[in-house]
């Protein structure tokens, strides 16, 4: 059994890991800690966890797990470990933005690897720190990693739109149900904290290249998932290019191509990336849509979790959506 320690387990990431590894079948939750919440049952703050879990909150650290999840709020992981440097044995999974960037992704003998499966399945398998990627990253990047494989990105025009809870759990003026009701607003447009991962990532698989991608994001009115909508300019037939996409995503077993119109409900509470391309003349539309909390976030960090220790890629990540 892998032994667990979660920091920063009170928020909604931190809420939806601990959904997935109470019942994951490899999995010991050791200790879950959180400073606002020590000595609280999980299931008094994560009110879905009642009759899962007898586990309260600890305040307290231990040194006698394998793998450490970080679910701390931005620019907060860096500074944690910082103060509690992790035993050599114990692996570290950190959901944050704080070293996802190749230039701030070490940390003392911790050298983080870029936590997305579909781009780097193999260098995960063998880390010892992974940055977990961001939401609105993940759902741009599955749209985007097979053409930028075959180095067919150029210039790229994104839209997308994402639920409440990609805010986290804190109060602002824009998470209000009052506010979002009824209610959509472009934010960060052209500067969201996310371009930078991901054009590191393009870049990664078409090197010297001059790819210029401009994003504006959405708040949506509706609480979990992430609708992306790039488009460019693409010569290539349409059924060259799913073929293409097919191929790319032949062996990862949460990223599928739809052929037909997708939808946010097919992927929420799932660990799922799905694709769909639309080619109209010599423009591509490529849409996808994922769940900004599991493939997003904390599903995804259970998947880089069963890859660093050999177990199934899948494994505890056999979630079905609602559908309806």
């Amino acid at each position: 059994m892998i032994r667990i320690g979660i920091i920063g387990g009170a928020g909604y990431t931190g809420g939806e890991l601990i959904r997935l590894l109470v019942n994951h079948p490899h999995v010991e939750v050791v200790y879950v800690n959180s400073k606002s919440s020590a000595g609280k049952p999980l299931h008094a703050v994560h009110q879905d966890l009642l009759g899962e879990t007898e586990i309260c909150f600890s305040g307290e650290l231990r040194d006698d797990i394998d793998l450490m999840f970080l679910c701390t709020g931005h620019g907060e992981a860096r500074k944690f470990l910082e103060a509690n440097p992790p035993a050599s044995h114990v692996k570290v999974i950190d959901l944050s933005n704080d070293f996802r960037i190749s230039d701030k992704s070490s940390l003392g003998n911790l050298q983080f690897v870029y936590g997305l499966p579909e781009l780097n399945r193999e260098l995960i398998r063998t880390a010892s720190a992974v940055a977990n990627p961001g939401c609105f990253a993940t759902a741009i990047q599955v749209g985007l990693l097979p053409l930028a494989n075959a180095g067919l990105l150029d210039e790229v025009y994104t839209t997308g739109i994402t639920g409440s809870t990609g805010a986290g759990q804190s109060l602002s003026a824009t998470s209000h149900f009052s506010w979002r009701a009824n209610n959509i607003q472009a934010y960060k447009t052209l500067t969201h904290q996310h371009l930078g991962e991901i054009g590191q990532s393009l870049l990664q698989l078409q090197p010297d290249s001059d790819i210029d991608l401009s994003f504006v994001p959405w708040r949506g009115d509706f609480t979990r998932g992430i609708f992306i909508s790039s488009t460019l300019h693409l010569d290539l037939p349409g059924d060259e290019l799913a073929d293409l996409y097919k191929e790319y995503y032949r062996d990862h077993p949460f990223t599928f191509v739809s052929e037909n119109p997708i939808f946010l409900k097919q992927v929420v509470n799932t660990n799922k990336a799905i694709v769909q391309l639309e080619k109209v003349g010599s423009k591509l539309v490529v849409h996808s849509a994922i769940d900004n909390l599991l493939k997003g976030a904390s599903g995804q960090a259970v998947q880089n979790m069963n890859l660093m220790f050999g177990l199934p890629e899948d494994a505890g990540l056999r979630l079905k959506a609602a559908g309806f």
